[in-house]
Order: structure tokens, then sequence, then C-alpha cells
């Protein structure tokens, strides 16, 4: 059992972009985000388990492999409220994320907020929601309760990220560095001087020109 975390960030460590159109249902994330997660979502493994599709296209190398191993042997995922979509839609009970009626988690889904918790939402496929206004230590050990021995990922947004990281709570962190400049949004590495130092740091370059870092405990 391992806490990890997996995010795309730029080269200049934005992992959150300031585009986003809610309103438009063909792109409610914007353009930056699609340069941001291009090479993620060009994975055949991103096709079949967010989009669905199951007619083998998608790329297969590199990034295909880390696509893989995001989704393998996690009982349970952590996410902050923007990341869940609570932002977009704070005052309907009946928004249920932007994530469709058959979310990719297929776990418990941890949804950290500053507001009263909301009812669990159970969703197609074995993803339940569960709303906590917590600490990142409580949190943490809810979603341990609910992994069955397997890993907990605290999967963003960077903020909630960047809370783990300053509690010293994950044991693995992989970023993808998309070979892009954003230039504004909320930035990973801000606070975490010398975090390095705890880690075992390897690096991995896919044909996609992303690379792949990876901190291991």
């Amino acid at each position: 059992m391992a806490v990890r975390v997996d995010l795309n960030i730029s080269l200049d460590g934005f992992v959150t972009t300031t585009d986003q159109t809610p309103e438009n249902p063909e792109n409610p994330m914007g353009e930056d985000w699609q340069r941001l997660t291009g090479a993620y979502a060009a994975t055949r493994t991103f096709r079949e388990r967010v989009l669905h599709d199951t007619s083998g296209e998608g790329t297969t190398g590199v990034d295909d492999t880390y696509a893989r191993a995001y989704f393998a042997e996690v009982g349970a995922e952590i996410m902050g409220a923007g990341m869940f979509g609570l932002h977009d839609f704070p005052d309907d009970p009946d928004w249920r994320g932007w994530w469709g009626d058959e979310p990719p988690f297929r776990a418990p889904v941890f949804v950290l907020t500053h507001t009263a918790p909301r009812p669990s939402i159970e969703m197609a496929g074995g993803t339940t929601f569960h709303f906590l206004a917590v600490s990142p230590h409580e949190a943490l050990d809810r979603a341990l309760d609910a992994a069955g021995g397997k890993d907990v990922r605290v999967g963003g947004g960077a903020t909630v990220v960047r809370d783990f990281l300053q509690a010293g709570l994950v044991d693995r962190l992989h970023v993808a560095i998309a070979p892009i400049l954003l230039g504004r949004g909320i930035r990973l590495w801000d606070g975490l001087r010398g975090l390095e130092s705890g880690y075992d740091v390897t690096a991995e370059t896919a044909e996609s020109g992303t690379i792949h870092l990876t901190f291991r405990r």
C-alpha cells in the first residue's frame, strides 16, 4: 500500500489552468487544459478508461505505460472540491460533478470541502463520492480504511496535493511535465523547497516530449 500522487504539470510548474469554460459542454476545461493533458488524453488507456472507447485507438508508448499505472491498484481516491467540480455549481444540490454518469475511479472518492458536507453520491461503475470537511490526516485515515489494502491516490488539485506533501503523507509522487509554458494558474512547487531530499528521483522521457518524473520515498 502506498499514498501516491499523479499529476500533469507545465514546464513552469503549473497544475491548474485559468481559462475554464464550464458553460461550454464541448470544452469545459479550456484550451490550456487540453495543452497540459494532451499526451495523457491521447493514450489508449485514457480513451478506454475515461472515454469508454473500446476501439483500441490511442498511443501505446511511454505515456500509456504511465496511464496504466495511474489506474492500477487504487483502492480509494482523495480530491479537492474543484477537481470534483463543486465550485461550478456550489448551490445546486443535484449537481453530481463533471465526471459523467460512470466516473473512471471505480473506488470510493473522498472530496475535501470547506462547506457543509453533502450526502454521498453513488455512481455507476463502482465510484462513490463522499464529502468531508476534515484535515489531510483525517481524510487519509478514512481513505486508508476504505482502500482495502490497495493504494490511496491524492488526485488533486494542486493545493490539496501540496497540503499532503507538506504534511509528509505522500509515498510516491509522479509528475508528467508537458513541454509547454502556462505562465499562470496554481503552481505545485511553491512552499516545497528541498522536497526531493526525502525521495529517490527518476526521470523518463516519452515520445510526446513529456518528461515523467517520479519521487519515491
